[in-house]
């Protein structure tokens, strides 16, 4: 992977560097080494050690282990059993908070699941990805959200909203999320409403209380700010703009303007 295109990477949530699996030779070994990445081993069958400093993880089938950049491991095949393992390295600006959330960590490296073949399936469907003309990528990005996703409902602590304030935080940030993504559409307060899944009433009454604004007046706020941050390019019409801030009529787009801001959409591209 060339230095350009790392330095791209770095700015995704997520992003592959590699992924694999391998069927050891007894006592088959690697490190003490280093890596730049973070990378999760899942161990299909037999058995092996893993090592962090002074700490030794005897793992078998169904364990996995996590291996943190810049952290000195060492990992080695059972010389009688030997493991048949794959791996996935990966990183991006959400690659922590994502291990963290599954409680997978430095301090805690080591995960155990054997309910089903949902993990075993995720790491083959990843690997077979590399043998795609087209898609790999996205199908190994797909998977490896799948499992991180296993990994973190595993985790039950701090799983849900344990309370009334948390609950109330989680709704209004999907209902700003959701109106951030589709203020150029024609959306409703129901719509809105309904993607939260709370009645409108009720979850209207919680918007105003905690923002003490109504939803309308945020949803109108909200598409007036992305209008004047359009109405410097002199290559948008008031109607172009409009149409890209979710009114389909530019008069009453131009008649919310001046409500909000004083003037209309003209007086304001002149008086920038």
């Amino acid at each position: 992977m060339d230095n350009h295109m790392v330095d791209n990477l770095q700015h995704t949530n997520l992003y592959v560097y590699q992924c694999g699996s391998l069927s050891c030779e007894n006592g088959h070994s690697y490190g003490p080494a280093v890596r730049d990445h973070f990378l999760i081993h899942y161990v299909h069958s037999g058995k092996g050690i893993f090592k962090i400093g002074n700490d030794i993880y005897h793992l078998k089938a169904g364990s996995g282990f996590l291996i943190c950049p810049d952290i000195l491991t060492y990992y080695k095949a059972d010389d009688l059993d030997p493991w048949h393992y794959s791996w996935i390295g990966f990183h991006g600006i959400m690659a922590e908070a994502y291990l963290k959330d599954a409680n997978l960590t430095l301090n805690n490296p080591v995960f155990e699941y054997d309910q089903d073949d949902f993990i075993d399936h995720c790491f083959n469907e990843m690997v077979s990805a590399y043998y795609l003309k087209r898609g790999g990528e996205v199908k190994r990005l797909a998977f490896l959200y799948l499992f991180l996703d296993k990994l973190i409902q595993m985790n039950p602590v701090g799983l849900y909203y344990d309370s009334t304030d948390g609950r109330r935080d989680a709704y209004l940030t999907q209902a700003l999320q959701f109106i951030e993504m589709n203020y150029s559409r024609k959306i409703s307060i129901e719509a809105i409403s309904q993607h939260v899944g709370l009645n409108r009433s009720y979850f209207t009454s919680i918007f105003k209380n905690s923002l003490n604004m109504t939803l309308q007046e945020y949803l109108i706020e909200f598409r007036i700010r992305k209008a004047c941050e359009l109405l410097p390019n002199p290559k948008l019409t008031i109607g172009n703009i409009s149409r890209s801030v979710g009114y389909s009529d530019p008069l009453l787009f131009s008649k919310i303007f001046k409500r909000v801001k004083g003037m209309t959409p003209s007086e304001y591209r002149n008086n920038m």
